[in-house]
């Protein structure tokens, strides 16, 4: 499968107009990257996952309209532990997080208009409701 599809750099890197694309999310830099941004945007992958290859590139593509989101790509093989923390059963899974709450997670791959929506419905959201009452009430993420 390698030889069929090429493996995507997921390291932080400049495109060619100087905007920043995603970068890994490890277990190394996990607790830095929530806390250094006010929304997180995190996609659980794998390199098997056909529908994980489609969803990629218009995840980046996204990022790129969005400098100040951390957009974060977690390797569920490499990653084991951190998915399972995060109760990951299928990829692909999108995962925001805000102000460190988790307010979104769902599986399944976004047209990127969708994606769009989520990040507008992101940074609209107050989350000291969400701090509040202990979190989104149970299958009532933040914004959907």
């Amino acid at each position: 499968m390698d030889g069929i599809y090429p493996r995507r750099n997921t390291t932080r890197r400049r495109d060619v107009t100087g905007a920043m694309t995603t970068k890994a999310l490890t277990r190394a830099n996990f607790e830095e990257t929530i806390a250094s941004s006010d929304i997180v945007l995190i996609d659980f992958w794998a390199s098997w996952c056909g529908p994980c290859r489609q969803f990629g590139p218009i995840f980046e593509q996204v990022s790129d309209n969005h400098p100040d989101i951390a957009f974060v790509k977690l390797d569920t093989e490499a990653e084991q532990e951190i998915a399972a923390a995060a109760q990951i059963t299928s990829i692909p899974t999108l995962m925001i997080i805000k102000e460190g709450v988790p307010v979104f997670s769902q599986a399944g791959a976004l047209p990127a208009s969708a994606l769009e929506d989520l990040i507008t419905q992101a940074r609209a959201l107050d989350v000291s409701t969400l701090r509040e009452h202990g979190g989104p009430a149970e299958g009532q993420p933040g914004p959907q």
